[in-house]
């Protein structure tokens, strides 16, 4: 029997349902949801309702299904994850995304399907050891995030790694490092939405946004940089390791470029047609020691691995995002 089947878990979601979008234009595949889409207001349903997908059902369905269609199913893209840092139970945390990605994963490598999957820059905690993509056991161990979030992700990253090493993997495994993703689609985040999108309703609104006062000399106020990278790179380099299945192992995901968030605001400003203004605001005590100041992806792994995508400048990104999503009358992709 012939693989054509794409299971995307967490597929309603931000990244989700951009590489939904992204995998629906190859219609060879059939695109099936993993998902909950809950309160209808909530809008996550609008986050696929412009793409052929071939069907969707709750996360609870997932065991069954595959039980049911499993031989049909060429690759996993596993998105679901628990993806707040606010989030107080560590046990649900841990449960859904380590727990879930290991048996997705030892389920792949039993039934020679490929999984690419979705880990995260908060793997690094507060960057000291850097941002390298190394594909280390004894590295991995070492990174110490900054809240359950990312250990979750960093255990099974850990996890897939020793279990590559030790010839138990997927025929294609893919561990994603993404960095501070931004665009269409992340209506339904709320405070877990990218800071463009939070910036949006301010700038819309002609106020001015808040920002970060710094308290180290070498960042001016609002000067914290992220690796800021439009959701539709992000897609497109899923869609380019779908295309490239001999590819494995741990990526980061970024521009490869650290920008300010001061450069962020002053991008959403300039793409709504008004002139800037931000106020800088005291940072709570809780997150002076341990704030990040500068995250920035280093791509050259993948790149070495064929990967020659080109990444969406900061300004060019927010352009699309404000003009083409946020302030029109249909913000989804």
């Amino acid at each position: 029997m012939t693989k054509r089947i794409i299971l995307i878990t967490g597929g309603a979601g931000f990244i989700g349902s951009n590489i939904a979008a992204e995998l629906t234009r190859d219609a060879s595949f059939d695109v099936v949801i993993c998902d909950r889409l809950r309160a209808a207001s909530l809008g996550k349903w609008r986050n696929l309702a412009k793409h052929p997908i071939a069907n969707i059902f709750g996360p609870e369905e997932v065991w069954p299904w595959l039980e049911r269609r499993g031989s049909e199913v060429e690759l996993i893209v596993h998105m679901g994850a628990v993806s707040s840092t606010q989030e107080a139970d560590a046990d649900t945390i841990v449960n859904t995304n380590f727990g879930l990605s290991r048996d997705l994963f030892c389920w792949c490598a039993a039934h020679d399907c490929r999984f690419i999957y979705a880990s995260s820059a908060a793997t690094y905690g507060d960057g000291a050891l850097g941002f390298d993509d190394v594909q280390d056991v004894e590295f991995l161990a070492n990174l110490r995030p900054l809240n359950a979030y990312g250990w979750s992700k960093a255990f099974f990253d850990c996890f897939a790694v020793r279990q590559a090493g030790r010839g138990r993997a997927p025929p294609q495994w893919v561990g994603l490092k993404f960095f501070n993703v931004y665009g269409p689609n992340e209506g339904h985040k709320g405070v877990m939405a990218s800071m463009a999108r939070q910036m949006w309703p301010h700038v819309a609104a002609g106020r001015a946004v808040k920002l970060y006062r710094s308290y180290r000399p070498a960042w001016a106020d609002g000067g914290q940089e992220r690796d800021f990278v439009h959701v539709g790179d992000a897609a497109r380099a899923v869609a380019w390791l779908v295309a490239n299945p001999k590819v494995s192992g741990l990526f980061n995901l970024g521009s490869g470029e650290a920008r300010s968030f001061n450069d962020l605001a002053e991008a959403l400003f300039k793409a709504a047609g008004r002139e800037p203004r931000i106020d800088y605001i005291d940072m709570p005590p809780t997150l002076r020691d341990a704030y990040q100041y500068v995250t920035q992806a280093k791509m050259e792994r993948l790149r070495a691995a064929g990967y020659d995508g080109t990444a969406t400048g900061l300004e060019e990104g927010v352009a699309d995002y404000v003009q083409g999503y946020l302030s029109g009358p249909d913000p989804y992709r």
